[in-house]
């Protein structure tokens, strides 16, 4: 129980004074590009499934 005890005192330690968090402006821009990045991509795979369903139903109606 005592290297479980340990093991979060290091842990502690190493979020509070080792890890570079970055700027909140940084974090704005980053969540602001995931977010546009996560739109384009929702858009291209809905642009793929609709022209694939369009292609596969004339094929399906075409025989």
């Amino acid at each position: 129980m005592s290297k479980v005890k340990i093991f979060i005192q290091n842990l502690i330690q190493e979020v509070r004074h080792k890890i570079t968090w970055p700027p909140y402006h940084k974090l704005q821009n980053s969540a602001l590009l995931v977010l546009v990045a996560s739109f384009v991509f929702a858009l291209l795979i809905g642009l793929m499934d609709w022209s694939l369903k369009k292609a596969f139903v004339w094929f399906y109606n075409a025989f």
